[in-house]
């Protein structure tokens, strides 16, 4: 979905900075980053045991910028939300995500709902529950025109490969 991310996340702001939510999406993000001409930052998870985080670190330059989560899927936005609060406490002025597979499992919305997060974009890669739907926060992206161009080169016997990044 990243020609439909950097799309979208491209039209927010000029002083963006594209933002790894641990370091097994730095690939991902730096993708974007590279794609949008912004900075790249990433977050530091400090675990003590496993499924507990006990602090997070802002790798990067965050200061007076508008940053942007880049993640390949949203479950229960723990990391997601207490990461958008790293990033304001490390300066950043507005905090947007986006996931290209929106699986929102309890307690995603609520706590989306009380981030300090300005949007999260998601693709319709898997439908919403209507509680997250009714959200004002999530905003879906449609990646159907990715796929029609897809079977359309598929078909056409030519290059897939120009409509990623």
């Amino acid at each position: 979905a990243a020609p439909v991310a950097v799309r979208r996340i491209g039209a927010i702001d000029n002083d963006l900075v594209m933002v790894s939510p641990d370091a097994g999406g730095v690939e991902r993000a730096r993708a974007i980053a590279k794609r949008l001409e912004a900075g790249l930052a990433v977050i530091d998870k400090r675990r003590r045991v496993a499924n507990k985080v006990d602090g997070m670190t802002v790798v990067g330059d965050v200061r007076d910028a508008v940053c942007c989560f880049y993640d390949d899927m949203v479950d229960t936005a723990g990391t997601l939300t207490t990461g958008a609060t790293a990033v304001l406490d490390a300066g950043a002025r507005e905090v947007y995500a986006f996931a290209t597979h929106a699986v929102l499992s309890s307690p995603a919305i609520e706590r989306i709902e009380a981030s300090p997060l300005k949007r999260v974009f998601v693709t319709d890669t898997i439908p919403l529950p209507p509680e997250a739907a009714a959200c004002d926060k999530i905003e879906v992206l449609s990646v159907a025109g990715l796929f029609g161009e897809a079977i359309r080169s598929i078909y056409e016997e030519t290059s897939i490969s120009r409509l990623f990044i």
